[in-house]
């Protein structure tokens, strides 16, 4: 599903993961969803969001609205990212290393909906320890989060990208 955003990008959207949850109260079970949603405009803005409703449908579109709320910027080098990242959240450790061009996107299922989103076309990622999607896809955002390019990295420093890669 592609859709527009304020500024009239096309914001790709993936749907993660659809889950169902009950809760017994008195009167027996109550049935809600829970959905899984991260957005990207394919050219390094990247968000994700957790909607619950009582149907299906409502629960996605308020997982979308959340997810362009909380859209964060990457720093992209090419097709790929800068250089090597551990991202942590929770439990889950993902690992995501730069890739030559041609190679592709290597990641599992949510890994992948984060990365496709942002536009990277080359890279290796592997999911460490935990396998619940909401944890995975949050430390991949933490991970695309500290990336910084040698440029970015230099200025902070008050420094050239030269002086800084020797």
């Amino acid at each position: 599903m592609a859709r527009y955003d304020a500024n009239n990008q096309e914001m790709k959207e993936r749907i993660v993961s659809i889950n169902r949850v009950s809760k017994t109260v008195k009167g027996g079970r109550v049935i809600k969803f829970s959905a899984l949603v991260v957005v990207g405009d394919g050219s390094g803005k990247v968000g994700f969001g957790l909607g619950k409703a009582g149907e299906v449908p409502d629960a996605i579109r308020k997982g979308i609205e959340d997810a362009k709320k909380n859209m964060i910027q990457i720093s992209l080098k090419g097709s790929t990212i800068p250089h090597e990242v551990i991202g942590k959240f929770g439990a889950a450790r993902v690992l995501l290393k730069p890739a030559a061009p041609g190679t592709g996107v290597i990641a599992g299922g949510p890994v992948r909906a984060v990365v496709e989103a942002a536009g990277i076309k080359d890279i290796r990622t592997k999911a460490i320890r935990s396998n619940n999607p909401c944890n995975i896809v949050s430390a991949t955002m933490q991970g695309l989060s500290v990336l910084r390019t040698a440029e970015e990295a230099a200025a902070i420093r008050g420094k050239t990208a030269k002086e800084k890669l020797g």
